[in-house]
């Protein structure tokens, strides 16, 4: 993907798998789809420091790579320029775009040049013209306005409070937010509510915002507090092999359900219950468990709709190869150096494998915040 965006070749090279329920909606917003969740999902990586090691040198590519597709992606005249003025879905996927940048600005925001920060921030403030359903969409509305805060530009405080104070409003207790006025059994709370809730928060209290009757610096806590409890039924929910539970809608997201681990690992927030060995092994399992199938990547190299293998059917009416990268979610421990404990201490069975094998493992109680 940023080979081909950085050449602004991508949209040229990448014929987009839809899904066979597709909706109709113009193909082209699957390119915001694929670029800004990959990003985000990388960020963390990409702003590690240069090194001699193969490795290194490869994320001095990436990000080099990066950096120019960002710059494709809103220059009007180029063959990469992004499909900002769509009806909805471009509101999703510029958050996570925006993202990226909260996520490793030194690495992806300070060096774009002037040209192209000032695009970025007038299609970031174009997307206000979308009213957003009043679900997890409002934080993406909210992510939005949070990075335009942090990089100085003119910010909207009512989609933000707005955001937060629903949420609040929407939490049905042990970790877990509606989506919505309706309680949905499905993965929403990793691929959107608790990253993005916590990350809007962090920038509010970085940058001291002030609004009526909502305080950041005492919202952040609880809800890190309510992210690790979430996050600690997730490692539960991974089995003795590695398959976990495959539930709700954009279940071809695959990896992505681990988002909250991976960023409570990347910020070294994880619970005292789960170690940083336990939390890897789970999680390492898991990607194996799901992408031991080649048939995950097209020839091309391209994600395919699917779940543990080419499965366009699983494919919902929003579906195409580029929203597969939200997968990229499940990468965000990368953003560790490798003398961090997480990849240094030794590998320790998750809590299923324990409880299968027979061995002592600890029992879960709820929480009443």
């Amino acid at each position: 993907v940023l080979d081909r965006m950085a050449r602004g070749k991508l949209q040229a090279e990448w014929k987009l798998e839809l899904s066979p329920t597709w909706d109709g909606r113009d193909p082209k917003v699957g390119y915001l789809e694929g670029f800004g969740r990959l990003i985000d999902g990388i960020a963390p990586w990409l702003a590690l420091p240069d090194d001699a090691t193969p490795e290194g040198r490869r994320r001095a590519t990436l990000r080099q790579q990066a950096l120019q597709s960002y710059v494709h992606a809103v220059d009007p005249k180029s063959p990469d320029y992004l499909l900002w003025k769509a009806n909805g879905q471009p509101l999703v996927d510029s958050a996570y775009f925006t993202s990226a940048l909260l996520r490793a600005p030194d690495a992806l925001w300070k060096p774009l040049d002037a040209k192209t920060k000032a695009r970025i921030i007038a299609e970031i403030q174009g997307l206000r013209r979308i009213s957003p359903p009043y679900t997890n969409w409002l934080l993406f509305a909210a992510m939005n306005e949070a990075f335009l805060l942090a990089v100085g530009a003119e910010w909207d405080p009512v989609r933000l409070d707005l955001a937060i104070r629903k949420f609040d409003e929407w939490y049905v207790g042990d970790g877990w937010y509606a989506d919505g006025v309706h309680f949905h059994f499905d993965l929403y709370n990793s691929y959107v509510i608790h990253p993005m809730l916590t990350q809007i928060l962090q920038v509010l209290v970085a940058t001291d915002a002030s609004f009526n009757s909502l305080n950041p610096k005492t919202r952040l806590p609880l809800q890190i507090k309510r992210m690790q409890r979430y996050a600690t039924q997730l490692e539960r929910m991974v089995g003795p092999d590695g398959a976990f539970a495959a539930v709700g809608r954009s279940l071809t997201y695959r990896t992505a359900a681990h988002q909250p681990l991976g960023q409570l690992a990347w910020k070294n927030m994880l619970p005292d219950t789960l170690p940083p060995g336990q939390v890897r092994a789970a999680t390492v399992a898991a990607q194996r468990r799901v992408f031991a199938d080649p048939s995950n990547f097209d020839a091309d190299g391209f994600l395919t709709i699917g779940f543990t293998r080419h499965q366009p059917t699983l494919g919902d009416w929003y579906s195409n190869a580029g929203s597969m990268y939200l997968a990229a979610e499940s990468l965000l421990a990368l953003g560790l150096p490798a003398d961090d404990p997480y990849w240094t201490s030794p590998p320790l069975p998750w809590t299923m494998r324990r409880a299968y094998a027979g061995q002592d493992f600890p029992k879960d109680y709820y929480v009443d915040y």
